[in-house]
């Protein structure tokens, strides 16, 4: 017999982790507020059998899902397309801001033995997965606004692309709520459901999350120990290379071959300094023997770097060259480092996607062919600004500015 009963609407009980009675025959029972979206609870109703299938309880089910409404702000950010590119000088300003480099510095020696402990367990460096703490949420800081289970639902619900991954990503978080690791009211996260101090998505969590103080547990949430071993545990599966670094602001010479740069070319620090590259510094490389690679995140507007195998690795975690810089360098001034020696030409702003497509378009029009106006700049794009670059006499760096693409609008 259905047992049925009244819940409040989530933003109302996220204080309580509530129960329900089984049914007949293992379908969980549920009564929706009449105010609540008709269509979240169809999803949620015919959601059920599938859940079940991956092991889901009907009494966890019930307590997570009765009374449920969709998350407003994840349902307003699901196609919000910004076409805003934040500068990468801007985005260093903020992530590598004297306050967060202060924290840092303070939260290395609270959690000094924790962090010692971690690096020698994992052999992940300390300081990066200090780091990755105080850019993801500065230092739990800010975890997210949103009950992680509540904003998959929606996504998985409402999303228009990408729903498969959505609905195993809320399997994998009901999961989680039902094995213990953390209260359904403690799964704080972001509107996309990234999780805890460390912001793992549910999958990430089920794959690479350690339980560092041996409570069976893995609480990314309420445990500081257990997200940074989890962070460190992340990044070692996927290959970070103890005792080395991310890599090294450099100096470039005169007159030097930009085709070289952003993963043309692989070469190890001692051929890179054949070239006539220097640290920045002035000091000599560590490791002439390991591999890098030259980047430059604002072409030849900015500073440039020989990023490491490491480097790489952080990329797994946010695949954005501007959040690995950020990471490197937060890392670095936790401990001592400096500012980055290279100036920001803060001139040559980045373009958004339409703006590339105007590159593009223009490029093509006057034979420096770069494939379909995408948006995208990959290499067949990077060639051609380079070719253009070359034929007006510019610095062929193949960076995509507001300055390159006025140049050519003006017939430059």
């Amino acid at each position: 017999m259905n047992s049925l009963i009244f819940f409040e609407p989530l933003k109302r009980r996220l204080g309580r982790f509530l129960t329900a009675a089984v049914v007949a025959g293992g379908l969980a029972s549920m009564v929706s507020p009449v105010y609540a979206d008709a269509g979240f609870n169809r999803f949620i109703r015919d959601f059920w059998p599938q859940a079940k299938a991956a092991g889901i309880s009907s009494q966890t089910y019930n307590a997570v899902f009765t009374g449920m409404e969709p998350d407003d702000d994840t349902l307003r950010l699901i196609n919000k397309q910004s076409e805003f590119v934040k500068p990468i000088w801007e985005y260093l300003d903020s992530a590598v801001s004297d306050d967060r480099v202060e924290k840092g510095r303070k939260l290395l020696q609270e959690y000094g033995p924790v962090l010692r402990e971690i690096e020698a367990r994992y052999g992940v460096d300390r300081n990066a997965v200090l780091a990755i703490w105080g850019m993801e949420t500065n230092y739990g800081g800010f975890m997210g606004r949103h009950n992680v289970v509540q904003a998959l639902a929606t996504l998985a619900y409402a999303a228009p692309r990408r729903k498969s991954f959505w609905t195993k990503e809320l399997i994998t978080a009901l999961g989680i709520v039902q094995a213990g690791h953390v209260r359904f009211q403690d799964m704080e996260g972001s509107w996309a459901g990234a999780m805890g101090h460390t912001q793992f998505m549910p999958s990430s969590w089920k794959a690479y999350a350690a339980d560092y103080n041996g409570d069976g547990r893995r609480d990314i949430w309420t445990s500081i120990p257990d997200a940074l071993a989890s962070t460190a545990n992340y990044l070692k599966k996927h290959g970070w290379q103890t005792g080395k670094t991310w890599g090294y602001e450099v100096a470039l010479p005169r007159g030097f071959d930009y085709h070289l740069a952003d993963g043309e070319k692989t070469l190890t620090l001692g051929e890179w300094a054949k070239y006539g590259i220097k640290r920045s510094n002035g000091r000599n490389f560590p490791r002439p023997s390991d591999n890098a690679i030259l980047v430059l995140p604002a072409g030849a507007s900015g500073p440039a770097f020989l990023m490491l195998r490491n480097f790489y690795v952080i990329k797994r975690y946010n695949n954005a060259t501007a959040y690995a810089l950020a990471v490197g360098h937060l890392a670095d001034r936790i401990i001592g480092g400096g500012r980055l020696e290279g100036d920001w030409s803060r001139d040559h702003l980045p373009l958004n996607r339409s703006e590339t497509a105007e590159l593009q378009n223009l490029l093509n029009r006057r034979g420096f062919s770069v494939g379909t106006a995408d948006g995208k700049v990959g290499p067949a794009t990077k060639r051609g600004i380079r070719a253009y670059q070359r034929s007006k006499g510019l610095v062929p760096d193949g960076y995509a500015s507001v300055v390159l693409l006025a140049k050519l609008k003006l017939g430059g």
